[in-house]
C-alpha cells in the first residue's frame, strides 16, 4: 500500500495518514534527497571560477535576470523539492555571513552527498558517514586556518587583489580593476573601531545603479548620494557650508485624527480660515529658518506653500527621502533625525561642505560631500544596459564583502583550488589515524574537497583528471599555494599570481556544506502531505515552470 502507514487489527487496515499523503522511505528516501540536492548544485556547478559561464534566468512575469551569481541563481530558481531547497540556503547563509563564495559551498554539498551515495550502496550506515563528514569538517577548518596568512587593513594591495578574486568571472570582467578599486576604498572609508577590533558595515555604502555610460565610468563619492531632485526650481542649486535639518515630520497642513467639520459662512471667514493656514506653514518654516538650517531633507511630503517659503528663504529642500537615507544622512553628516519641528536647536544639525544637484546620465541626484564623518560613503555605478549595471552591483557587492570580511578577519588564503587540494591531501593523511568506518566517511570528504578544483578545470575548459593529477604532485612536493590557472591551464603559485581569497569564505562554506549534507544523510523518511484541492495559484502536478525534475 504505497505511501500509507498502515497496521493490521482483525484483518483491518488501520490508516493513520490522510489519504493522498506521498511517503517514501530508508533507501529510497536518501536517494531521492541526495539526487535532487545534486541536480541543484550542478545548477550552479558551471558558474564557478573566473572562466564559469552566465545563467539567463526568467521569471513568469517575463522579468530576465543574467547572472553568474550563486545565490542570485538558486534564489531566482523556483525551487520546490525540500532536499534542493536546503542546497538553496546553504548558498543564502554563505551569501549572508560573507558575500561571496556561494557556488562553492553548493557544489561543495553536492560533492559530498555524491560521495555518500557511494558509501551507503557500500551498506555503511547515514550516522556513521554523518559522524566522519563531522569530524572530517573541522579537521579540515583546523588544516585550512594552518594555511592562512595575515593581512592587515593598510596592506591595499592586497585587499584590491582579493577583491579582483571576488570580481572575477562575473559580467562587470571587462572593468574589474576599477570594481576592485572602488570596493576597497569604500570599504576602507566606512571602517570602524569597536572595543578594539576593526568593524565594517556593508550598509554604510550605498550603490546608486545608473544605465548609460560604461562601467569604467562608476565613480566613488566620499559622502551621500540621494537619488531626489530639490521641491522648487527658485532654491539654490548648491549649498557651501550646509546646516543639514532632517526631519521625518511632514511640512504640510496637519490633518485632525477625528472627523471634523468646520462651518464657513461668508467669504471673510474662508479668507481669515486661508490666513490662518498661510500662517501655519509659515510658522513652520520660520522655525527651520530659526534654527539656522540651510538644507532640510524630509522624510514625508512638502506642502507647495511650505515649498514657496522654503524657497524663498533660499532653503534647499528634499521631500520623501527614503528611512534608510535618511539614516545615512544622519550618519555622513552628524544631524539628528527630529519629529518635531517645535523643538529643533542649532544642535541637531548636521553639517556638510557642499549639498548639491547635479544631473548624472539624465536625472538629477543630490551630493552631500564634504562631511565632518564620511562614515557613509556612496558609488555610482554605470553600465550600458540594465543588465549589466545589475551583475555589475552583484559583482561588487561580493568584492565590498570580502574586503570587509579580510579587515575584520585579517586572514587570507590563496584561491584556484589551491587550498582544497591541500585539505585535501592532509586529510586522507588524517583519515588513516580514525579507526572504524568513520575512516571511510574521512576519505570521502577529503575526495569531495576535490571537487572545486576539478569543477574550475571543467569550466575553463581543461581536463579534470590531468590538472588534478599536476596539482596533488606540486602539492604533495610541499607546494601549498600551488593552485590552477585557468587562463594558462598551468599549476602556478596562486600568492604570485595574487589569487587570494578569505580564509572566512572558505571556512564558512566548508561548515554550511558539511552541516547541510549531514543532515540531508540523516533524513530515512519523508512524509509530504497531500497538496491542497488545486488552487487558483498552484501548479498542475509534474506542472509547468521552473520546476526540478521529481526523482
Amino acid at each position: 500500500m504505497a505511501g500509507q502507514l498502515a497496521g493490521q487489527l482483525a484483518g483491518q487496515p488501520i490508516f493513520i495518514l490522510k489519504e493522498g499523503t506521498q511517503r517514501s522511505r530508508g533507501r529510497e528516501a536518501q536517494s531521492n534527497n541526495i539526487a535532487a540536492a545534486k541536480a541543484v548544485a550542478n545548477a550552479v556547478r558551471s558558474t564557478l571560477g573566473p572562466k564559469g559561464m552566465d545563467k539567463m534566468l526568467v521569471d513568469s512575469l517575463g522579468d530576465i535576470v543574467i547572472t553568474n551569481d550563486g545565490a542570485t541563481i538558486l534564489k531566482e530558481m523556483d525551487i520546490e523539492h525540500p532536499a534542493a531547497k536546503m542546497v538553496v540556503e546553504v548558498a543564502k547563509t554563505q551569501d549572508d555571513e560573507v558575500g561571496d563564495g556561494t557556488t562553492t559551498a553548493a557544489v561543495l554539498t553536492g560533492e559530498l552527498l555524491k560521495k555518500a551515495e557511494e558509501l551507503l550502496e557500500q551498506n555503511i550506515h547515514p550516522t556513521v558517514i554523518a559522524n566522519g563528514y563531522n569530524l572530517a569538517a573541522e579537521k579540515a577548518k583546523e588544516i585550512m586556518e594552518s594555511l592562512a596568512t595575515d593581512v592587515s587593513v593598510d596592506d591595499t594591495d592586497v585587499l584590491k587583489t582579493i577583491a579582483l578574486t571576488a570580481v572575477t568571472g562575473k559580467g562587470a570582467d571587462i572593468s574589474k580593476e576599477k570594481m576592485a578599486e572602488l570596493a576597497v576604498e569604500a570599504v576602507k572609508s566606512v571602517v570602524r573601531e569597536e572595543d578594539g577590533r576593526k568593524v565594517v558595515d556593508i550598509d554604510d555604502v550605498k550603490v546608486e545603479k545608473k544605465v548609460g555610460g560604461s562601467v569604467d565610468d562608476s565613480e566613488l563619492i566620499r559622502g551621500m548620494l540621494v537619488d531626489k531632485e530639490r521641491v522648487h526650481t527658485n532654491m539654490p542649486k548648491s549649498v557651501k557650508n550646509a546646516k543639514i535639518l532632517l526631519t521625518n515630520e511632514a511640512l504640510e497642513l496637519k490633518k485632525t485624527e477625528v472627523d471634523a467639520e468646520i462651518s464657513i459662512t461668508s467669504p471673510d471667514q474662508l479668507q481669515s480660515f486661508l490666513d490662518q493656514e498661510e500662517k501655519m506653514i509659515k510658522d513652520m518654516v520660520d522655525k527651520i529658518k530659526a534654527s539656522g538650517a540651510n538644507v532640510v531633507f524630509c522624510q514625508k511630503g512638502i506642502d507647495d506653500m511650505a515649498q514657496h517659503y522654503l524657497a524663498k528663504e533660499g532653503i534647499f529642500a528634499v521631500r520623501r527621502v527614503k528611512k534608510s537615507d535618511m539614516e545615512k544622512l544622519a550618519r555622513a553628516t552628524g544631524a539628528k533625525i527630529v519629529s518635531s519641528l517645535d523643538a529643533i536647536t542649532s544642535e541637531d544639525l548636521g553639517e556638510a561642505g557642499l549639498v548639491e544637484e547635479k544631473k548624472i546620465a539624465n536625472e538629477e541626484m543630490i551630493f552631500v560631500t564634504e562631511c565632518k564623518n564620511p562614515k557613509s560613503v556612496s558609488v555610482i555605478l554605470h553600465g550600458g544596459t540594465e543588465h549589466v549595471v545589475d551583475e555589475a552591483e552583484r559583482g561588487l557587492h561580493d568584492a565590498l564583502r570580502v574586503v570587509g570580511v579580510v579587515i575584520e578577519d585579517g586572514k587570507v588564503v590563496a584561491g584556484g583550488g589551491s587550498p582544497e587540494v591541500e585539505v585535501s591531501l592532509r586529510l586522507n593523511e588524517y583519515s588513516a589515524s580514525l579507526k572504524g568506518r568513520e575512516q571511510l566517511a574521512a576519505k570521502a570528504f577529503a575526495e569531495a574537497l576535490e571537487g572545486v578544483p576539478r569543477a574550475l578545470a571543467e569550466n575553463a575548459g581543461l581536463d579534470p583528471i590531468d590538472k588534478l593529477v599536476q596539482l596533488r604532485s606540486k602539492h604533495e612536493k610541499g607546494d601549498k599555494t600551488a593552485g590552477l590557472n585557468v587562463y594558462t591551464g598551468e599549476i602556478t603559485d596562486m600568492m604570485k599570481e595574487k589569487v587570494i581569497e578569505p580564509l572566512k569564505v572558505k571556512i564558512q562554506a566548508l561548515s554550511s556544506a558539511a552541516e547541510a549534507a549531514t543532515m540531508i544523510l540523516r533524513i530515512d523518511d519523508v512524509i509530504a502531505a497531500s497538496k491542497s484541492g488545486g488552487g487558483a495559484g498552484e501548479m498542475p502536478p509534474g506542472g509547468g515552470g521552473g520546476e526540478m525534475p521529481e526523482y
